[in-house]
């Protein structure tokens, strides 16, 4: 990407796997060369730990992850107008996203990442679940920012 953004924030349903998982994957990738931060359309849950668990494997620590919202995120005096590029990864927060940004310049991307809570019993089978997820957003990370 020849005009890497400087500003990005991710955005999903609850600001607890993908949008954590993009965040902290971005972060490890560019540093503080890129600002990132991530937000859910709600705040009623916190980081999964299976999140956390994939996303280790690859060397990014999400334990210290808060989750917020949208309205937080605004309540706490954050602006989307000062976000380069805005990535929605849920149908539900790119709605929210086109909501909060009709009248502003900022770019809204959409990649359909699936969410992988509740796809299956097991632990393992749950793991390979969030790993296909985690590895659908690097890959397009990768696409959209080329490396560091």
């Amino acid at each position: 990407m020849a005009d890497r953004p400087t500003s990005v924030l991710f955005c999903c349903d609850h600001n607890a796997v993908r949008s954590p998982m993009a965040e902290g994957i971005l972060k490890q990738q560019f540093g503080r060369s890129i600002y990132v931060q991530s937000v859910g359309v709600r705040h009623d849950q916190e980081i999964d730990g299976f999140a956390i668990q994939v996303c280790s494997e690859v060397g990014v620590e999400l334990a210290r992850h808060r989750s917020r919202s949208f309205e937080e995120m605004s309540e706490w005096g954050d602006n989307l107008d000062a976000f380069d590029l805005i990535v929605a990864l849920s149908p539900a927060s790119l709605r929210h996203a086109h909501e909060l940004t009709r009248n502003s310049a900022v770019e809204v991307l959409y990649w359909p990442i699936m969410d992988p809570t509740g796809l299956a019993e097991g632990r393992e089978e749950r793991l390979e679940h969030y790993r296909t997820a985690r590895d659908q957003i690097l890959k397009h990370i990768k696409e959209l920012f080329g490396t560091a």
